[in-house]
């Protein structure tokens, strides 16, 4: 069965371009800038290539070009005149869209040839920071809201993660020149979403540490083994949906009691962060709301 997304709901429209539903039907209507296709029972449904205009109308838009003229453009203008006036101000938006439209169409020359354009202009770490990450908490939003499949999820991150694994290739050459403590970097059982934690290991090598990523759904014992080999560790545990909210205060607990020694101490970031209580915060464990203020803590 083919599972791959082309047809859209107008809230589906909503959620990739952030332009309300209410808006998108006014400008159908007064401007005819879409023409939908419609089912037996008038629901409005729209196909990739009304994707790609309404998110080249909404950087226009944004850069102050009124619906009413951009109407008037012959359909071919449009694209052309959103390379004429990209900016620094705008590439960000224009970058982030033109990602979404290599998920949308599982397109990976359109993602690679996006991302080579970022990296002539910026450096990896700028593109990871101003680009990838927004464009990682939108397509976790655009997933739970059912906009696009899982298909989707995994082709954008594992493109995402093939850039975040080079750069962290090269860094690795490099002898560690920071010896005061070791990072381990974990996810927790049944959690798979790793590639924030892959980015925080290429920053944490950056800075010159020695680290060990030991990846996705590892359990407390593995995690103890590491103590026998090495002193000084800092775990670093990411957590974005597993422990879920009724769990994630008990597992802080396990940790400080199995795993926590004089020498040794956490560093908590994810989403499911959210859900630890205050008093789990000690000088032994340190959460963190952002993998840049992670990092600016080293």
């Amino acid at each position: 069965m083919n599972n791959v997304k082309s047809v859209f709901s107008i809230k589906d429209l909503e959620n990739l371009t952030g332009i309300k539903a209410h808006t998108i039907r006014i400008w159908e209507k007064r401007y005819n800038v879409l023409e939908p296709m419609r089912t037996e029972t008038n629901i409005r449904l729209y196909d990739l290539t009304s994707l790609q205009k309404l998110l080249n109308i909404t950087l226009l838009h944004k850069h102050g070009y009124k619906i009413s003229n951009i109407s008037k453009l012959p359909k071919e203008r449009i694209p052309q005149l959103v390379n004429e006036i990209i900016s620094d101000k705008s590439a960000k938006h224009h970058a982030i869209n033109a990602f979404k439209m290599a998920m949308m169409n599982f397109d990976q020359t359109l993602f690679f040839n996006t991302y080579n354009d970022l990296l002539s202009e910026k450096s990896f770490r700028d593109v990871f920071y101003e680009v990838l990450i927004p464009l990682i908490n939108d397509i976790g939003l655009l997933w739970q809201t059912d906009t696009i499949t899982p298909a989707h999820e995994h082709f954008i991150s594992y493109l995402i993660k093939q850039k975040v694994l080079s750069n962290t290739e090269k860094v690795q050459l490099q002898s560690p020149t920071r010896h005061d403590k070791i990072f381990v970097l974990y996810l927790p059982m049944n959690e798979v979403h790793e590639l924030g934690l892959m980015f925080l290991n290429y920053e944490i090598l950056s800075q010159g540490y020695k680290t060990i990523f030991l990846g996705e759904s590892i359990p407390t014992e593995s995690l103890k083994d590491l103590k026998k080999y090495f002193d000084n560790i800092t775990y670093i545990c990411y957590m974005t949906v597993e422990p879920n909210k009724s769990e994630v205060n008990d597992y802080i607990k396990k940790l400080r009691k199995e795993i926590l020694d004089e020498s040794s101490n956490l560093w908590v970031i994810g989403r499911a962060t959210e859900h630890i209580t205050s008093n789990q915060s000690d000088k032994k464990i340190t959460i963190f709301n952002s993998i840049e203020r992670l990092v600016n803590f080293l």
